[in-house]
This record gives C-alpha cells, sequence and structure tokens, in this order.
C-alpha cells in the first residue's frame, strides 16, 4: 500500500517530480565528471612513472615530482645493481630545455633522455616515423597531442633545442604530463649534449625486481647503502608526485568546492521537490493521520518517494555521464571514471536524497488532523 502510495504521488504531480529528478541528474553528472576530470589530471603528474616499467624508482633524497629531478652520481646504479632481489636498473635524465619556434620563440620543453636499447623507462611508442627513430643522429621524439604548443612540427623537421640543431625523428601519443611543457624524448647520452648536464650524473635509477624480491625490501636495502637517495616504489612515487601537485596548487580543494555544491544543489532540489509535494497535499495526509496512520508509516512513505526519485535520477545520470565522458574525455583533458567512483556516487546521491526526505517529514509531523479536516 506505501509503496502505491508514493508512486502514485510523485506521478501525480509531473512537474515537481521532473525538479526533482533534474536535481539528481544534476547532481550524479556533476560528482563523476569532476571525479572524472580530477583523477585524470591527477594521472598526467605521473606519467612517466606509470607508463615505464620500473617496479621502483631511485632518485635525489627527498624526490616528490617526477618532472624535477635532481642529479646524483650515475655510478651508484652498480651499488643497486648488486642488492639482493634486483635483476636490472637503467639510468634516466629528466631536463628542463628551450625549443626553437619556427616564428623565432621559444617553448620550454622537458627533455627525457632513455636508453634507447631499453624497454625500461621508456614511456612512449612511435605511431608516426620508423620504430628506431631514436637511433638516428640528433633524432628526438615528440608527442603528436603537444603539436599545437610546438607549431606543428612536420617529421624530419629541423628545429634547435638549447641553440643544437635537433630533428624530429617520430611522434608518440598520449604521454602528456601535468605541467604545460610538453615532453621531448631523447637518447640518454643526448641528452647531456643537449643541456649540458654533467655526464656522470643521472636523474633517476629505474629498477626491476627478480619474480619473488619484495619491493619494500629493496627499497629499505637502497636506502641504507645509498643514504643521499630516496627509493620509492612505482605506485607510492605516483602518489608521491600527485600530492605535490595537490599541496602545492590547491587543485584538490577547488575541485572538491565545485563537487560539494553539485550534493548541496540536488540535495535543495529532492527536499523542494518533496516538500511542495506535502505542502499541497496537506489534507490528503491529514486524512491519513486521522484514519490512524501514524508518524513511521507517514515517513516510510516520504522516503520510498526519495527512493524513487533517487534511483530513476541517478541510472538517467549514470547514462548522460558516460555520454558526455565519450563526448568531452580528450587526451588532454582525460576524464577517467572508475567503477568505484560510479558506486560510491551512486550510494552518496542514494543517501542525500534519503535524507531530503526529513525537510517535508518534519512539516507533516506538525500536522493536526482535527484542524484540517475541520478548515
Amino acid at each position: 500500500m506505501r509503496w502505491n502510495l508514493a508512486y502514485r504521488t510523485l506521478l501525480h504531480d509531473r512537474g515537481k517530480l521532473t525538479a526533482g529528478l533534474v536535481g539528481v541528474i544534476f547532481s550524479v553528472v556533476l560528482v563523476n565528471l569532476q571525479g572524472g576530470l580530477f583523477l585524470g589530471l591527477m594521472g598526467k603528474t605521473s606519467t612517466l612513472i606509470d607508463r615505464s616499467d620500473a617496479q621502483i624508482w631511485v632518485g635525489h633524497r627527498g624526490m616528490r615530482n617526477v618532472d624535477f629531478a635532481h642529479p646524483f652520481p650515475e655510478r651508484w646504479q652498480y651499488v643497486v645493481a648488486g642488492l639482493k632481489g634486483v635483476d636490472q636498473v637503467e639510468p634516466l635524465r629528466v631536463e628542463f630545455a628551450e625549443m626553437s619556434m619556427p616564428d623565432g620563440n621559444f617553448e620550454t620543453v622537458v627533455l627525457v633522455g632513455v636508453q634507447e636499447d631499453s624497454d625500461l623507462g621508456r614511456p612512449y611508442e612511435i605511431v608516426t616515423g620508423p620504430a628506431d627513430a631514436l637511433q638516428k643522429n640528433d633524432a628526438v621524439v615528440i608527442d603528436d597531442c603537444d603539436q599545437d604548443l610546438l607549431r606543428d612540427p612536420a617529421l624530419n623537421e629541423l628545429r634547435e633545442i638549447n641553440g643544437r640543431r635537433i630533428r624530429i625523428a617520430g611522434k608518440s601519443h598520449g604521454v602528456i604530463g601535468f605541467l604545460a611543457n610538453p615532453y621531448v624524448f631523447t637518447r640518454y647520452e643526448q641528452l647531456a649534449e643537449l643541456t649540458g648536464f654533467d655526464r656522470r650524473d643521472t636523474s633517476y635509477l629505474l629498477v626491476q625486481l627478480k619474480p619473488d624480491a619484495d619491493a619494500d625490501a629493496v627499497c629499505e636495502a637502497i636506502e641504507a647503502r645509498l643514504p643521499d637517495v630516496s627509493a620509492m616504489t612505482a605506485s607510492q612515487y605516483a602518489w608521491t608526485s600527485a600530492d605535490f601537485w595537490i599541496r602545492r596548487t590547491g587543485i584538490g580543494l577547488s575541485f572538491g568546492a565545485a563537487t560539494l555544491l553539485g550534493l548541496l544543489v540536488g540535495l535543495v532540489m529532492v527536499g523542494q521537490t518533496l516538500y511542495a509535494m506535502v505542502l499541497d497535499r496537506v489534507s490528503e495526509y491529514a486524512t491519513l493521520r486521522a484514519i490512524g496512520l501514524n508518524e513511521r508509516e507517514l515517513l516510510s512513505v516520504l522516503i520510498m518517494q526519495s527512493a524513487i526519485v533517487a534511483i530513476v535520477g541517478i541510472a538517467i545520470g549514470f547514462v548522460l555521464t558516460v555520454v558526455l565522458q565519450g563526448a568531452l574525455s580528450t587526451p588532454k583533458a582525460t576524464i577517467e571514471i572508475p567503477t568505484l567512483l560510479y558506486l560510491g556516487c551512486g550510494i552518496l546521491i542514494f543517501v542525500i536524497c534519503l535524507v531530503a526526505s526529513a525537510l517535508p517529514y518534519l512539516r507533516i509531523r506538525r500536522i493536526d488532523p482535527h484542524v484540517v479536516l475541520q478548515g
């Protein structure tokens, strides 16, 4: 009976029902898209880490962000290579540089020097150009998603980095960092030639472990043998890089505030819808009270109404979110919405809708059936 009453009451005023559904749909879409944009943006803070095959990253003590590396002696790789559980160690160099543009201007780029004969630490796949692009003299690889920043260079086009000639030998796709500075990949030794980087130094040591090795134990062993370095698993360093930008930019606060606003809008619209329905039918609810419907049963009717609005609105919101994600997500503005975010958003908004039923309930419980019916 109560389900039938709740359902029919909602359908009787479809205008108010639509307003409530719009509030829920708006909240679902906003929370998911905001959360997806935030996760996509934070994913860019660790692009080099996530796309490498390294299980452990070793950098100068206190390393906090993958793009801001501090040099340390390259020879330390032999110390790391001799530790129990270590299978392979490769150095990686990261340095800022300036690339010349055809119009005479310059663009600051993040130059990444990789070992050409190893996949460890190489974060890109060639999509335009030969697979061995970096084996050519003066060769660099850029990402086609950053072509606009680099003024659309053609394959084999000549440019300069720090006044030294280079050739665009290949292009990757989707390797974009958090900074507005494009990644440019080159041979490990050539980075030193282009930037004046001390050949005796490196930026990182990338470690691949043997099958049964304990990553945390190896990290502790590295730091014990080399007190001037920090060693982190790939997942730990990815989180450290993301946390660095969250704290430095306040980006988490801005996204969180927008998400909270969406939830409040949904709460207000659902609560207002249910409250307006109660006000329009004060006499009907008074009649129900007069014939013996107690407060608990009346509350259950309102909760059922909220549940119906929530379930229908969340379902529509999920469908709309998937459509918008496919239409709006790009490599530069990636929207990553994991299943856990969908699930958490749905549960949260469902609970908020149930809480919203408290507003009309407070109005109903003050109704005096005799006064209303006599009036």
